[in-house]
């Protein structure tokens, strides 16, 4: 065993909204809960953090029944109905219960006092409450204070999963290898120490996020590299819906900027997607127009840049008042402005970009994954809720629904348990050889580029057989490397962004069929 190890009933590799709901769920029914997040300062690096639209409450005359068959819809027949209602049911009593009335989060209020409701893409009805166009950190940052005040709760910042450990992978006794798949904690770097260590643990909670990151642009914060999916894949979980990458069709096209998002919610509340020459196109893709389906409005884009050689579209809210759009958008339009785009007066240029994984380790209701203790919570998971195309705002929804329902389903399971056993663990053995940030850096280069033009919105099979080609010899390579080098959490990250394209691409070309997110032309 490792000169230092740390043992714990929970761990949480994550602290994103799911990872929170988690942590905070099994915290309070008594168990001991170490969380880790790979920043610095605090939840800085969280896709949670990111979510500009809003999250799913009740609409006037709505239904759990109506919610399923918006979610359904948008999901191209590829929706797990069982994940659907449990969400529809489950998830408007928790935002309430945790979001408004304990937690007390500041969502936008209309005229008369009550919730301030928005309409997004494919819903049939305005039922998304938001906190101006800064949802996701004012959610995320509430259960991150909430986390901190639980006297059960360890929180580790700067902290890095190496890989998770399991019986059959990390064990010294051989006779483990002939029992069922089973996780017992994880590997981590921690970083401000520069020491590796085992994290001995009853049961293992994977919220790791996304992998948005593996694409040349994405909306995603550099965090999302597809991190869980690759330790989760190493482990032997089941893995599915990969090739279910949704790109957002908004975000913002400057030559000084990153692809920042431009929320949904904007062409919820009018926004219009224009041609240079002002004309609107969309009504010719969809009968929904501007408010069409994720996918269905990404490749319209995607035809419109082809057709007219235009770089970018452009989103048109112009015709609002001036003083509304600035309160109802503020970060967006402060974003725009720092780039001389003032969207009270112009129209905003934008391009398709990798956003969300509908795909991801295959959970059930209570974030089971098929190895023994691990769990799984956010969209690291396939929980069968988002098909072939995920319904706007539902993604905050699903990691507080199903980190929640984790956290408290641990608690019961691991109640009743008197003994566990920590088997023999081989010490961990330290490399030093130099990180060269320089191949790092060219590496993630070819990584992207290949994802983005093989992989991305539109997909063949000769394009699917050359990433792949390119992706395992990176990868034969990146294994080399990883093998003799100083541990580091770059080096980490191009590890398994690697495993992660390679899973995605895996995914995509076995699976002929054109479905929601996943459009092949051949």
């Amino acid at each position: 065993m490792a000169s230092r190890a740390i043992r714990t009933d929970v761990l949480v590799i994550g602290a994103g909204i799911a990872g929170c709901s988690a942590a905070l769920a099994a915290a309070r029914a008594g168990l001991r809960v170490i969380v880790l997040s790979k920043s610095e300062r605090a939840t800085s690096s969280t896709n949670t953090l990111w979510a500009q639209g809003g999250i799913i409450y009740r609409g006037k005359k709505d239904s759990p029944r109506l919610l399923v068959k918006d979610i359904m819809t948008a999901g191209a027949g590829n929706v797990n109905p069982r994940a659907a209602e449990h969400l529809a049911r489950q998830g408007p009593r928790l935002v309430k219960r945790l979001l408004i009335d304990e937690l007390g989060i500041p969502f936008d209020r209309g005229p008369r006092g009550g919730l301030d409701l928005t309409e997004e893409g494919a819903h049939s009805i305005p039922r998304i409450i938001h906190v101006e166009d800064l949802t996701g950190r004012a959610i995320g940052e509430a259960v991150y204070h909430a986390i901190r005040r639980e006297k059960n709760i360890r929180f580790l910042r700067a902290a890095s999963a190496i890989d998770l450990l399991t019986l059959s992978h990390h064990s010294r006794d051989p006779i483990d290898v002939y029992a069922p798949p089973t996780c017992f904690g994880a590997h981590v770097l921690l970083r401000l120490k520069g020491e590796v260590i085992p994290i001995f643990a009853r049961e293992t909670v994977l919220a790791t996020g996304g992998l948005g990151r593996l694409f040349l642009h994405t909306t995603n914060p550099n965090g999302a590299r597809g991190d869980g999916l690759a330790m989760a894949y190493r482990a032997g979980a089941r893995i599915i819906n990969l090739e279910y990458i949704q790109f957002h069709p908004t975000a913002l096209y400057h030559p000084a900027a990153d692809r920042f998002l431009i929320s949904e919610s904007m062409r919820g509340e009018g926004a219009v997607l224009i041609r240079r020459d002002g004309s609107s196109f969309m009504e010719k893709y969809h009968p929904l127009g501007s408010l069409a389906p994720r996918d269905v409005v990404a490749r319209a884009i995607h035809e419109e840049m082809l057709a007219y050689g235009m770089p970018c579209v452009y989103l048109d809210i112009t015709h609002r008042p001036a003083d509304w759009i600035r309160h109802r958008f503020p970060n967006i339009h402060a974003k725009c402005l720092e780039h001389g785009i003032d969207i009270t007066q112009q129209p905003i240029p934008v391009v398709p970009a990798a956003h969300y994984s509908c795909g991801g380790v295959a959970v059930d209701l209570e974030g089971r994954t098929s190895i023994n203790r691990l769990r799984a919570v956010g969209e690291v998971t396939c929980t069968g809720l988002h098909g072939a195309n995920r319904l706007a705002s539902t993604s905050l929804l699903e990691g507080l629904v199903w980190g929640w329902g984790a956290g408290e389903s641990t608690a019961k399971t691991l109640s009743g348990e008197r003994t566990w056993r920590v088997p023999p663990l081989e010490p961990w053995r330290a490399e030093h050889e130099p990180v060269d940030p320089a191949l790092i850096a060219q590496d993630w280069l070819t990584i992207k580029h290949t994802m983005w033009n093989y992989v991305g919105l539109v997909r063949t099979r000769k394009r699917m057989k050359r990433a792949l080609q390119i992706l395992r010899e990176l990868q034969f390579e990146i294994e080399e490397f990883y093998a003799r080098a100083e541990m580091t959490d770059p080096l980490l990250g191009l590890r398994n962004g690697v495993q992660a394209a390679l899973a995605v691409t895996y995914a995509a070309l076995e699976n002929p069929i054109s479905r929601g997110a996943h459009f092949r032309v051949d």
